[in-house]
C-alpha cells in the first residue's frame, strides 16, 4: 500500500502520511484551500446545556444515540511549517486540525479518532455503533488528485485504520477508492461496502506528466481535433454516449470489506455495473441484473435484453443463473430463493439459492387469473401486477393479480393461496400493501398488515386491514373475516404513514374540488381528525366538479373519462367544451388541479371556473394503429357528450402534449369536429422522427415506435403503410381546424422539427396555424415566465373561438422578428365593425 507514496516522494512531491493514530509523520504541507468548516452546537434538550465544536465539517450520530462523530478542517498558513505530528489544542479541548473526532455522548466526552493535515468525509456508524468507518486523503493530499482511502475505528478506542486503499489486494489495478464513495455497512456487521472506481486518464496523465516533469510538451501537440466519431458496432449511440460521458467517468462499483477475512472484495465491475444488496439481510449473496451484452440492440428494442448472475458477497464469485431474459430477478430475504416473472410465460419463478443442482419452477401454477397488466396495450411484454413482499423466514411470497394478492410457496409444492380470497376482484377493488416500517426485512406471518384500496368502477379509495394469520380453512362463522374495511371514501386517500411507536397514522384526502390536506387516526380509523387547511382562500372562488361518464367507443368498447362543469352547472344551458387526453386518466377523477400556469397543458380548474366543461376521455390502443385508436376512443365520446344537449356543438375544443400532442395532430386530419386545437411537441412524421434523436436522452427513437408508446409494432421498412398512415403530416391538406403548434427549440424528447414540418405544411396549404417556440426550453415550458406567457396565449386563442373573444395581435397579424422581445402581441383587438 505504501509503494505509490514512496515513489511520490522520491519525486519530490509534498505527501502527507497517516498511518494508525499513534503513528503520524508527514511532511510540510503547503497551502490548500481546505474544505468550508463552521461551528457545531451540541444541546441537552432536557437541561439546555450546550457544548461547541469549531471547524466542524461533517457530523454523524450513532443509530442508537451512543455516539456523534464530526470531522474537522482548518486552513493552514502556506508560511508556516504545520506538522502532522503536532495536535494544537483549543481551550475547550477541541483539536484545531484536521481529523475525525468522536464523543461519547453519555457523558459528553470528547476523544480525537485521528488528526493530520487532509480531507475527511462520508462518517458512517455500525448498526450497533461499535465501528466508525469513513475516507481520508491524508496520505496523499499534497497531490493535485488525491487518492482516497477507506479508514476503520473502533468506538471503544484503539485508533483508526486503513483497510482499503489504491493498490489493496482485491481492488483492481488502476483503480482507486471513489472519492465520492458512500460507506454503509451490513446491519448484521460481516462487511463493510463501499465503492471504488477506475482512475481517470486525467489523473494518469496527471501522474506520467509528473514522472517527466523534465520533458517539455509543445502546445501544439496538444492541440487535437474535436469530432465525434459514430461506429456501426458502438454498444450505445454517440449522442448516448456523450450525455452519459460525465456519469460514465464519475460511476462508482460496489465492494465490501469482509471483516471475517480481512480483505476487500470487488463486487461490481465493467460488465456487471450495479449489485442489488440489501444491507438489513444477513444473506451472504446479492443478484446482479446487467444489459451490457445486449445494449446496441436497445435502440429498437425494449425493455432489452439482460443476464442475471447471483454474487458471492464474502468472496465475489458469480454465477450466471439467467441469460438473454427481459425481466429482473431478485432475492429473498434470507438469500434462499431467486424469483422472477417470467413475462413470455406469464408466471412467477423461484430458484434455490442452497441447492445448486435445483431448477428454476413455476410457483404461480393454479392462478386463473392474469397475473400480468390485463390493460396492456403497447407492443411488448406486458409487466407484471408486481410484489408485495416476503412473509418472515422466506416462507412464502406475496403477488398481485389486477384486484387481489397471492400468497406463493417458493419451492413450487404447495398450491398459490389468494389471501384476500378473491374479494377484490369480486367488487372490482384493487388492493395493495402498504408497508408502514420501512426497516421490516419481511411481512410478520402472523400479523395483520394495512392495505389500500381502490375501487376501479367508482374510483373511491381507503384501506382494509388483512389478518395473515387467519387461514381460509379456519375461517367460520365465530371468527372475524381475515379481510376487514376500514375506511371507504369517494375521495381520493393516500400518503399513509405510520408513528413508529404509536398506532397514529397520517394521510392526505383529496377531490377535484377539495386539495390533499393531511389527516389523523390511528389503525383503525374509527375516528378522524383533520390537522391541515391549506387552501382556506378557496371558498371564496368558483370551483367546480368532476364526475365519471361512460360511453361505448367506435369498436363497442365500454369506456369511461371524466367530465368536470362549472358550480353553477344547468343542463339546460350549452357549454363550451374543451377535450384534454393523455392514455388512460379515469383513475384520477379524485385529483386536485392547483390553479397555475403549468408546463404544458391547460388548468382545468381554472379553465372549468370560467365555464368551460373539460372532458378527458380514456383511449385503449391497438398495435398499428395509434392514430386510428384516438378516433374510436375520443370522437364518439364527444359526441356522447352533445347528445346530452348541454355542450355547444360548434364550440369544442382539443389540447394535448407530446403523446397527446400527437393524437390531437392526427385527430383534426380525420374531423372537423374541434373548432380548434392545440398540439403540443407533436409527431407528425413517424418515417423521419423514426430514424430521429432522443436528444434529452441520446437514444435512438426506433425503440418508441416498435415497442413502446408509438405502438407501430414493427421496424419502418415491415410496416411502412403503417408509420404513413399514422402521421398527420401526409394528411394535412384535410386539416380544417385552426391549430396552435407549441414546439420548443431544445426539446429533448420530440425533436422540434417534427413541430416545423406540421406548421410549414399547413403554411404551404394555407391552413391557419401558428406556432410557439420558447428559446432554450425543453420539452415542456419551464421558466415561470413563459409559462405563465403560454397560458395566456392558450387562453387567448381557445377564448376567440370558443366564446367570441376578441383575437390578440399575435394571433391577427404575428411579431415580427425585428419587435422580438419588445412587443409580445398579447394585445386583444377591436373586432371590426
Amino acid at each position: 500500500m505504501e509503494a505509490k507514496f514512496k515513489e511520490r516522494r522520491e519525486r519530490g512531491e509534498t505527501v502527507a502520511a497517516a498511518g494508525k493514530q499513534e503513528d503520524v509523520t508527514g511532511n510540510l504541507i503547503g497551502k490548500k484551500k481546505k474544505t468550508d468548516s463552521g461551528r457545531l452546537l451540541l444541546i441537552n434538550l432536557a437541561t439546555g446545556i450546550q457544548w461547541s465544536y469549531p471547524n466542524v465539517v461533517t457530523y454523524s450520530f450513532a443509530k442508537k444515540g451512543t455516539h456523534l462523530a464530526f470531522t474537522t478542517s482548518v486552513q493552514h498558513s502556506g508560511d508556516a511549517e504545520v506538522s502532522a505530528q503536532t495536535v494544537e489544542k483549543k481551550a475547550d479541548g477541541t483539536a484545531a486540525a484536521d481529523g475525525v473526532h468522536l464523543v461519547y455522548l453519555d457523558a459528553v466526552r470528547l476523544t480525537s479518532v485521528i488528526s493530520g493535515v487532509g480531507d475527511y468525509r462520508s462518517l458512517q456508524f455500525s448498526e450497533d455503533g461499535s465501528k466508525l468507518a469513513f475516507l481520508s486523503n491524508t496520505h496523499d493530499y499534497q497531490a493535485k488528485t488525491p487518492s482516497w482511502s477507506v479508514l476503520l475505528a473502533n468506538t471503544r478506542g484503539g485508533g483508526a485504520k486503513r483497510i482499503a486503499c489504491e493498490g489493496s489486494e482485491g481492488i483492481p489495478h488502476e483503480w482507486w477508492v471513489a472519492p465520492e464513495s458512500s460507506l454503509r455497512f451490513a446491519e448484521d456487521g460481516t462487511r463493510l461496502y463501499f465503492d471504488t472506481a477506475p482512475i481517470t486518464k486525467a489523473v494518469l496523465q496527471q501522474r506520467k506528466e509528473a514522472e517527466k516533469a523534465d520533458k517539455e510538451v509543445d502546445d501544439e501537440d496538444n492541440k487535437k481535433a474535436k469530432l465525434d466519431v459514430w461506429h456501426w458496432k458502438d454498444p450505445l449511440l454517440q449522442p448516448q454516449q456523450l450525455l452519459q460521458a460525465k456519469t460514465e467517468r464519475q460511476r462508482r462499483y460496489r465492494a465490501a470489506y469482509v471483516f471475517k477475512k480481512n480483505r476487500v472484495v470487488q463486487l461490481a465491475n465493467r460488465s456487471m455495473p450495479s449489485v442489488s444488496i440489501d444491507y438489513r439481510s444477513t444473506a451472504r449473496l446479492a443478484v446482479a441484473n446487467t444489459n451490457i451484452p445486449y445494449r446496441k440492440t436497445l435502440s429498437w428494442d425494449y425493455p432489452g435484453y439482460q443476464d442475471v448472475y447471483v454474487i458471492d458477497l464474502d468472496t465475489g464469485a458469480r454465477e450466471k443463473v439467467l441469460e438473454r431474459v427481459k425481466w429482473n430477478a431478485a432475492m429473498s430475504p434470507l438469500g434462499k430463493h431467486l424469483t422472477w416473472f417470467d413475462a413470455e410465460q406469464r408466471k412467477w419463478v423461484a430458484k434455490s439459492l442452497q441447492d445448486k443442482k435445483s431448477k428454476a419452477v413455476v410457483i404461480s401454477g393454479g392462478i386463473r387469473f392474469p397475473l400480468q397488466d390485463e390493460l396492456h396495450d403497447t407492443p411488448n411484454l406486458a409487466r407484471s401486477y408486481g410484489a408485495a413482499g416476503w412473509l418472515a423466514r422466506d416462507e412464502g411470497f406475496l403477488v398481485y393479480d389486477r384486484f387481489d394478492l397471492w400468497k406463493l410457496d417458493p419451492t413450487g409444492k404447495l398450491p398459490a393461496v389468494c389471501v384476500t380470497s378473491g374479494v377484490g376482484r369480486r367488487q372490482n377493488v384493487q388492493f395493495r400493501y402498504q408497508n408502514l416500517d420501512a426497516t421490516k426485512l419481511a411481512i410478520d406471518p402472523a400479523s395483520k398488515i394495512i392495505l389500500s384500496a381502490f375501487q376501479t368502477k367508482t374510483k373511491a379509495s381507503g384501506y382494509y386491514s388483512l389478518d395473515l394469520s387467519v387461514s381460509r380453512a379456519d375461517k367460520g362463522k365465530d371468527i372475524k373475516p381475515a379481510l376487514q374495511r376500514l375506511i371507504m371514501l369517494d375521495e381520493r386517500l393516500a400518503a399513509l404513514k405510520k408513528a413508529k411507536q404509536s398506532d397514529r397514522v397520517v394521510f392526505t384526502r383529496s377531490t377535484f374540488r377539495k386539495c390533499p390536506d393531511i389527516w389523523a387516526s390511528t389503525l383503525a380509523f374509527r375516528e378522524i381528525s383533520r390537522v391541515s387547511n391549506i387552501n382556506p382562500q378557496q371558498e371564496d372562488y368558483s370551483w367546480g366538479t368532476a364526475e365519471l361518464v361512460h360511453w361505448r367507443a367506435n369498436d363497442g368498447q365500454k369506456l369511461d373519462g371524466i367530465l368536470m362543469k362549472p358550480d353553477d352547472f344547468d343542463p339546460a344551458k350549452k357549454y363550451p367544451m374543451m377535450v384534454y387526453f393523455y392514455e388512460r386518466n379515469s383513475d384520477n377523477l379524485h385529483r386536485y388541479y392547483t390553479p397555475a400556469a403549468g408546463r404544458s397543458i391547460i388548468c382545468h380548474s381554472f379553465y372549468v371556473s370560467r365555464g368551460y366543461l373539460v372532458f378527458i376521455p380514456d383511449i385503449p390502443y391497438k398495435t398499428g394503429e395509434p392514430g386510428p385508436s384516438a378516433v374510436n376512443a375520443i370522437l364518439p365520446g364527444v359526441e356522447h357528450l352533445i347528445k346530452k344537449g348541454f355542450v355547444q356543438r360548434d364550440r369544442v375544443g382539443m389540447q394535448g402534449h407530446s403523446w397527446g400532442g400527437y393524437q390531437t395532430a392526427y385527430l383534426v386530419t380525420q374531423t372537423d369536429m374541434f373548432a380548434c386545437a392545440e398540439s403540443g411537441a407533436p409527431v407528425s412524421n413517424m418515417t423521419s422522427a423514426y430514424g430521429g434523436i432522443r436528444w434529452g436522452s441520446g437514444l435512438s427513437r426506433m425503440f418508441q415506435y416498435e415497442r413502446t408508446q408509438s405502438r407501430i409494432g414493427d421496424d419502418l421498412w415491415a410496416a411502412r403503410d403503417k408509420y404513413i398512415a399514422n402521421s398527420p403530416l401526409f394528411f394535412a391538406d384535410r386539416i380544417n381546424t385552426p391549430l396552435l403548434i407549441l414546439h420548443n427549440d431544445e426539446d429533448g424528447a420530440v425533436p422540434w422539427y417534427q413541430g416545423i414540418e406540421l406548421f410549414v405544411a399547413l403554411r404551404r396549404l394555407s391552413k391557419p396555424a401558428w406556432m410557439l417556440n420558447y428559446n432554450g426550453e425543453p420539452h415542456w415550458v419551464m421558466d415561470d415566465y413563459n409559462r405563465r406567457d403560454f397560458a395566456i396565449r392558450m387562453q387567448q386563442f381557445f377564448d376567440h373561438y370558443l366564446m367570441d373573444g376578441p383575437e390578440p395581435e399575435w394571433m391577427a397579424v404575428g411579431i415580427p422578428a425585428v419587435d422580438k422581445g419588445s412587443n409580445l402581441g398579447l394585445e386583444l383587438l377591436e373586432p371590426e365593425e
